[in-house]
């Protein structure tokens, strides 16, 4: 176990970059230092109940379900959705999780698109209904929703937590400059000082929401188990029926295997920036593999016993199953 120290140096040396300037806690949570900035932009951002709010913490089935989400409000638009899903889908704090503002004014044909240079100023050029993206804790979501001024539907989607590491690792090594190895990255994962940290805090705030009328939980390995009848529970809540013949349609489309071939929703735009200026030094896939209980045969059963503890004293007294 390491000290909470040296998991404040491993996260100087091994988790700031050209586009990472270190990290402070806000309401208990990790975030990038860029969020101290815009923080009273995304509290006073006005809200509009036509929006759908896609809320999870990452590597847990976010991108699956805005691609189901946005393909439900839009009426199954499959031309549209040749767009890049960033820009049908914007993801709200993306600006502080990449500050390009350096490499902007110092790199050479550096020129992300518009969705990852200002995602503030960009959500607020989109009309609704928007299908908002945001892996903040709800108690950083804006103060209209927090106040109860506006509801807009929010659906959260949550996944084993070990499950959720290892998919955060290979997404951090590839999209986020991380330089550690993977028990390195879990310590930090443990510790809550991952971005949008701690795990538990998170999902556990979103699951205390699960009776509210505008609110829906989804799980993963739900999804995985029967996609089609997810579909089905999504379309219902967003008062947007679906036939039979849709949700078969929606089902393949959303399958991992069309999913990853599918450039609109594989980050293929991000990775290729990535490469291209070297920002990091992983070379990978942004959809890896998808599997429940990878975690199997990646892990330690030493690291594997260390989450089953986290995992037990945090649920305990909670109904919360994963």
């Amino acid at each position: 176990m390491v000290i909470a120290d040296d998991l404040d140096k491993l996260l100087e040396e091994k988790f700031t970059s050209s586009f990472r300037k270190g990290y402070i806690e806000v309401n208990g949570f990790s975030f990038p230092k860029r969020y101290e900035e815009l923080k009273e932009e995304f509290d006073n951002l006005e809200v509009n109940e036509e929006d759908v709010w896609i809320c999870s913490f990452p590597k847990t089935g976010t991108t699956w379900t805005q691609e189901m989400v946005w393909m439900i409000v839009n009426n199954m638009d499959f031309e549209e959705g040749q767009v890049n899903l960033g820009h049908r889908s914007p993801f709200l704090e993306v600006s502080i999780v990449f500050d390009f503002r350096d490499l902007l004014k110092n790199v050479p044909n550096f020129n992300p698109p518009p969705f990852l240079q200002d995602s503030l100023a960009f959500v607020r050029s989109q009309k609704s209904p928007i299908c908002m993206k945001t892996h903040f804790p709800y108690q950083c979501l804006p103060t209209q929703i927090q106040n109860g001024v506006k509801k807009p539907k929010m659906i959260y989607v949550a996944r084993d937590p070990k499950d959720t590491c290892i998919s955060y690792y290979h997404h951090s090594k590839l999209m986020e400059g991380f330089k550690g190895n993977f028990e390195e990255f879990c310590e930090l994962f443990l510790a809550g000082k991952v971005n949008f940290g701690p795990y538990w805090k998170h999902v556990l705030t979103y699951w205390g929401l699960r009776n509210s009328p505008n609110f829906l939980f989804l799980k993963y390995e739900d999804m995985k188990k029967d996609l089609s009848k997810v579909i089905r529970q999504v379309s219902e809540f967003l008062e947007r029926p679906l036939n039979e013949e849709q949700v078969k349609i929606l089902t393949k489309h959303l399958s991992f295997e069309e999913m990853k071939k599918n450039p609109a929703v594989n980050y293929e735009l991000v990775c290729d920036l990535n490469k291209r200026f070297k920002l990091t030094e992983y070379d990978g896939v942004f959809m890896r593999s998808g599997s429940v209980g990878g975690h199997k045969d990646v892990m330690s059963p030493e690291m594997i016993k260390r989450f089953d503890e986290w995992i037990k004293e945090n649920l305990e007294g909670s109904d919360y199953v994963i």
